[in-house]
């Protein structure tokens, strides 16, 4: 995960940085662009289009990441059921609203 979010990083500042760096050049020194202008055999639609999908999945994969944290307790409102019990112990299934407690003996937020 960490090497995506660096690769991520990595690409937005060299885009940046190419971008600044367009400004400073001279327009009598800039290279006229080849019309068949392609890397590794991939033309630019392609790139993007290779690009926009990765986005995506790092995307996807993030929020997936969030909703399985142990921290994060989704909210119930008032009546749902809050706990669950397990034998001599209870627990959590979501977090009551504010001004109401999760009564121990109906499981329920009151």
């Amino acid at each position: 995960m960490e090497s995506v979010r660096a690769f991520v990083y990595l690409s937005v500042c060299l885009s940046l940085l190419t971008s600044l760096c367009q400004g400073e050049r001279s327009p009598d020194t800039q290279l006229q662009p080849a019309p068949d202008d392609s890397v590794l055999g991939l033309t630019t639609r392609e790139l993007a289009e290779a690009l926009q999908g990765f986005l995506g999945e790092a995307d996807n994969s993030l929020a997936l990441s969030v909703e399985k944290k142990a921290s994060v307790i989704p909210r119930c409102d008032v009546g749902e059921r809050c706990a669950m019990k397990h034998g001599p112990r209870i627990g959590r299934l979501c977090d009551c609203l504010r001004g109401t407690v999760c009564n121990t003996f109906f499981l329920r937020c009151y």
